[in-house]
């Protein structure tokens, strides 16, 4: 179970926005995994997508879709991500795409793939496609949930956040549901996340939100550092509450404000289940010159296979935080004026173990389930916030039998 995660909270309906969900039998029979998205005549949309390479073929197809014009339904499949499936894989999602138009009496181009699971396995097209109306005709404003369940591989949870807030006056919601627990640091990891809101708001300008977003979310966690040849995160603005934002004015924002912290709620849970973790970790750099640079501190240690197994083992092994913070490569850095904090306990001070550190105080925050790790690097004002877990035996377990 996700550390500090007991349920998925009510998912507001979002005016414009339907989802439909069926039962392909892609890789388990008698599971959902097959979910389309509808989104209403007149809806705006944005994207943001794995820059790993070998980036699947439903990746160069929803980003080739998006950029034709106004997309109307994502379909989006678990069990396989048709990743490393070269020129098949490419026929496989424009016929996705060619058959759900047919279903929805729509433009191809305005039908967007997506698809997570297993790397280097041909979709099973028949059952995929052979689902599709079954899909369609489920499309229901209230089946939040059941997509949020439906969008899932290895995850133990579903992950959803919605909000309301007001906007001159104007009462506005956002909904996002989330999939991801391993191969994750997106770099926009395995992940999908698809956020609405019921504001208007022009293309160009949704597309600046959504990268605002993201990268304070998505872009700020990582289970293991492996970025996935599937990543894509969505967010559509239906205008069905009567707001329209614009470039000017603050309405822009706190609409950009309100998604940031959805998505971080969201980014959250992806690590709170990362695949067998038993600790969820924040870990926040200050006092650098950039904030690239308190970044890489923060990912060097996120990355540590050895922090992340002292962590596991509650271990108060601090040598292994400090040696982290100095290989990330920043360049002259003063040791002498670096510190380093377990939660509310120093460790680190004048270059080395702090005076007054007792490892029955180390040992008390290790113990907890949620664990702070603060560095200041008293070189600037610059700071970043990185989210991670810890290296459990359970992450070898099920990346090992991950095919079987």
């Amino acid at each position: 179970m996700a550390v500090g995660y007991s349920a998925l909270p009510e998912l507001l309906p979002i005016a414009g926005i339907r989802w439909g969900v069926g039962a392909a039998g892609i890789k388990y029979a008698d599971r959902d995994d097959l979910v389309v998205m509808e989104l209403c005549e007149g809806a705006t949309c944005a994207g943001v997508f794995t820059r790993n390479a070998f980036c699947a073929a439903p990746v160069h197809v929803a980003k080739a879709h998006l950029a034709a014009g106004a997309p109307r339904y994502f379909v989006i499949n678990t069990g396989n991500a048709n990743a490393g499936t070269g020129a098949q894989g490419m026929r496989d999602a424009q016929a996705t795409c060619e058959a759900f138009a047919r279903v929805a009496a729509c433009d191809e181009a305005a039908v967007l793939p997506f698809s997570t699971g297993v790397i280097g396995e041909p979709l099973p097209m028949e059952r995929l496609l052979g689902a599709l109306p079954a899909a369609h005709a489920a499309l229901d404003e209230n089946a939040w949930v059941r997509a949020a369940n439906g969008i899932l591989t290895t995850d133990t949870i579903a992950k959803g956040a919605s909000t309301r807030i007001d906007i001159d006056g104007k009462p506005v919601t956002i909904t996002g549901i989330a999939k991801g627990s391993g191969m994750i640091r997106p770099d926009m990891a395995t992940m999908l996340a698809y956020v609405a809101t019921d504001a208007a708001v022009p293309k160009a300008l949704l597309q600046e939100c959504l990268n605002q977003a993201v990268n304070r979310s998505f872009n700020r966690i990582t289970v293991d550092g492996d970025t996935s040849t599937n990543d894509a995160c969505m967010l559509v603005a239906t205008g069905k509450s009567g707001l329209r934002v614009d470039a000017e004015g603050a309405a822009f924002d706190q609409l950009t404000q309100a998604i940031t912290e959805l998505c971080q709620r969201l980014a959250q849970l992806i690590i709170r289940d990362g695949e067998g973790a038993t600790k969820f970790i924040s870990i926040e750099v200050n006092g650098g010159q950039t904030e690239a640079e308190c970044e890489q501190v923060a990912y060097t240690i996120a990355h540590s296979p050895l922090v992340k197994t002292a962590l596991f083992a509650s271990d108060p092994n601090w040598g292994r935080i400090l040696a982290a913070v100095g290989r990330a490569g920043v360049e002259n850095l003063d040791l002498d004026a670096v510190s380093i904090h377990l939660g509310d306990v120093c460790i680190v001070r004048d270059g080395g173990r702090d005076y007054a550190y007792e490892e029955a105080r180390g040992q008390a925050v290790m113990d907890r389930d949620e664990i702070t790790i603060r560095v200041d690097l008293a070189r600037g004002a610059a700071s970043a916030t990185v989210w991670t877990c810890d290296f459990s035996y359970d992450y070898v377990r099920i990346n090992a039998e991950y095919r079987s």
